[in-house]
This record gives C-alpha cells, structure tokens and sequence, in this order.
C-alpha cells in the first residue's frame, strides 16, 4: 500500500494527561526496579564473600546466591531491552536501540497499513453494521421518551450555528447566482402566457375574473357622489341644476344596473369580452414579439432597480434571522415539526421489517462506499502525523503512557531470572549427587 508523499507540517507531540503526575510515577517505579537489580547485586556478593571465607558457607547459601545471580542477570537483560525500546542505554548507541525514535516513521507506516487493512475494509465495516444493528438501535433510541426533543435540539443548534457562520456575502452571492440570475434568464412572456392558458383552460380563471367583477361592482357602490360630480362638471353652464342632477343620477343608476347586470349573468358581453382579452393575452405574451419585448424590458428595468440589488442581501438576512430563531425556539413549529417527524419515522422503522431492512442495506452501502473511497485517504493521516512529530518528544510521551507497566517486565524478568537460576542451580546439584 502507498500513501500520499507529505511534508511535515505539523510539530505538535500529543501528550499524556496528567503528565506530572505520570512522570512522577514512572520516576518511582524506576527506583523500586533499581533498588530490586541492587539488592540482587548486594545478595549476590554477600554469597559470593560468604562462600569464599575460612570455613566456608551453609548449603543453602549457594542455593541463594543461584537466585541473586540469576536475577540480576535477568534485571539487567530487561532493563536493556525496554531501554532500548526508548533510547539508546547510557548513552551508547547500540544496533537495534532507541527503536521507538529511530523508527518513528516505520511505525506510522505500519500502523497505517494494520488499521486500513483489518478495520477499515468494506468487509469489516459491513460485519460491525450488521452485528450492531445500526437502524434498529438508532430508532429504538429516537422513539424512547424524549430522545426526539433532545435529538431536535442538537440538530436545531447545530444547524443555527451553521446558519450563523456563513459569510453573509457569499449567501448574497448565490442567492443571487443560484435564483435570481436564474429566474431572470429565460423570457418571462412566454412561460407566463403558457401558465395564463393552463388557468383559463382549466378554469382556474374565472375565480380572478370573479374576484375582479366583484372588486369593480364594490367600487362603483361608493362613486355615487363622484358620478354626480363629474356630470354636473361637464353639462353646460345655462342648464338648470336640477337637470345636471337629475342626468347625473341617472348616468349612475344605469351604471350599478349594468354593474349588477355583469354580477348576477355568468355569460354576460362584459364576462366575455374579459375572457377573450385574457385568452388574447395569453396567445400574446406567447407569440407577440412586441409584448415579449415589452415584457423584457419590465424584467431588466426591475433588474436594474436599486431594491432588486439589495435583494439578495435583505433576503438572506431575513431569512437567516428568521431561521436561527425557529430553529433555537424549542416552541417553534420547525423545532417541533422535527422532533415529530424524528419520533413518527423511528415509529415507522420499528413497525416496518421490510423498511428496516432496506435502510440497514442503505446503511451498508454507504459504509462499503465511503471504506473503499476515503480509506487510503483517511489512514494517510496517521503515518503523516507520526512523522511530523518530534522523535525524542513523541519517544518521552509514549514512554509517560505505558512505562509503568513496562517496568513491571524488569521486576518479572529479576523475579522469573532468579528462579531459572535456581532451578538450573539445584539441577547440577542433584547431578553432583547422583554421579
């Protein structure tokens, strides 16, 4: 397997917590370790003397001076080995010491060949999804009492907080290139006098031309004094007022009579007629190249416009405000929409085997995606991070973390040394005594 070649661009050594107080600890099981390879050494000469005085030594002091012999042996064999995992002991730089620093890079290489190989492969990703039941945990959990509140709250923040760090420039901008540019491409007559037939062919039209007879009727009620007004205006100054009067109230009453006319007949000439101009009008913003034109030039002139540039700002503005606010209010009907929805389809799920089973599959392809797509690209971060660390520092650090336990190898290694040597110590006195 080949990683992507990358320089170092990172210094930092991750640390054990509580560094002090590890260091301290390692600093005192080193001591216990050294008193131990002392107190062998001690045990050993005291033997060796004791043997070598006139008269000699009891039996059992070869038996002991086996052990401390041994045991020392041992102590001194694992202090080198797990020494020299570290650094190079006392200094001298031994092959095959210090592997930790020397081989810092090998280690990250390895590691990331070991992870890639047996934890993020399709196949092993699969097994894990299907052993741990993803979908059926995840909608028992959603539908237990308030785990749907709770996961409409992180969802809520954290969609707000999103919301938030957009630039509200680069919003601007593809609201601007994303909706408005886009609406304004296409001719606008067209599409419009297509949807106008749609409405009109379908019906849809007679409740505007409803609306709009109603609107006109409502009106001429309340221009009764206006009529009179304009008539008296307009009639001769040397005819009698009453007369002016008179015609304009007449004027008016025929007025609401045909307007009353025009509401009560459902196929009256004035219905008609307004059809026909919206069929017309409709044909016209089609096929009129005149209207088209005109059409256009309303488009570019509202593009233009000072309010239509400040567009996508104000819209991003009020809708961003008005989003992280609905999505912060646990009242809202966003936020409960959510939680409602999350509960309804863990419902749903858990009713549903068939359902279930096609998201577990979904689930399962995805996850086989994303192990054969990003996984060389995800394990890369491992040997690129051990190699931009500090050999000595990241050797010191790995240390602090297991160097208790590795201590414990030099007190097996005095304890299991000692009694090895008294086995093969008794051994070759049993055979003294049996030749």
């Amino acid at each position: 397997m080949t990683h992507r070649a990358a320089e170092p661009t990172s210094t930092f050594v991750p640390s054990p917590s509580n560094q002090e107080a590890r260091s301290a600890e390692l600093r005192r099981w080193k001591r216990y370790m050294l008193l131990l390879l002392v107190l062998a050494a001690v045990v050993f000469l005291s033997c060796s003397w004791w043997q070598n005085v006139a008269g000699g030594a009891p039996g059992w002091v070869g038996y002991l001076r086996a052990f401390a012999e041994a045991g020392m042996v041992g102590g001194l064999a694992d202090w080198f080995a797990v020494t020299a995992l570290f650094r190079h002991p006392m200094g001298l730089k031994i092959p095959h010491t210090a592997l930790i620093p020397e081989n810092k890079d090998k280690v990250g290489d390895a590691l990331s060949e070991f992870v890639e190989e047996n934890f993020l492969t399709p196949d092993a990703l699969s097994g894990k999804i299907h052993e741990w039941d993803v979908p059926r945990k995840a909608a028992e959990w959603i539908t237990g009492e308030g785990n749907a509140h709770y996961a409409s709250e992180i969802i809520g923040t954290r969609l707000a907080s999103v919301i938030r760090d957009i630039d509200p420039q680069d919003a601007a901008t593809i609201i601007q290139s994303q909706i408005i540019d886009r609406a304004m491409e296409p001719e606008w007559g067209p599409p419009a006098g297509r949807v106008l037939e749609s409405f009109i062919a379908e019906g849809k039209a007679r409740p505007l031309e409803d609306d709009l007879i109603a609107w006109a009727h409502a009106k001429i009620l309340t221009m009764e004094d206006t009529v009179v007004t304009t008539i008296d205006e307009r009639m001769p100054g040397w005819a009698p007022r009453f007369a002016r009067n008179l015609v304009g109230e007449k004027v008016y009453a025929e007025l609401v009579g045909f307007a009353d006319e025009v509401v009560a007949d459902s196929n009256h000439d004035a219905r008609l007629a307004i059809r026909r101009n919206l069929s017309k009008l409709a044909q016209d913003l089609q096929w009129d190249p005149q209207l088209i034109a005109k059409v256009e030039d309303i488009k570019a002139d509202v593009l233009a416009s000072d309010r239509m540039q400040r567009a996508p700002e104000a819209i991003w503005t009020s809708v961003s405000a008005t989003l992280v606010e609905m999505l912060e209010d646990e009242t809202s009907l966003l936020r409960t929409k959510i939680e409602t929805e999350l509960d309804a389809y863990g419902q749903r799920l858990l009713a549903d085997p068939e359902k279930m089973a096609e998201l577990g599959e979904l689930v399962d392809k995805a996850a086989r995606y994303l192990a054969e797509k990003f996984a060389p690209d995800l394990v890369s971060i491992i040997p690129e991070t051990i190699k931009s660390w500090d050999a000595t520092e990241a050797s010191e650090n790995i240390e602090l973390m297991v160097g208790k336990d590795l201590q414990f190898i030099r007190l097996n290694g005095t304890l299991v040394g000692g009694f090895a040597g008294l086995a093969i110590y008794s051994a070759n006195q049993l055979f003294l005594l049996l030749t």
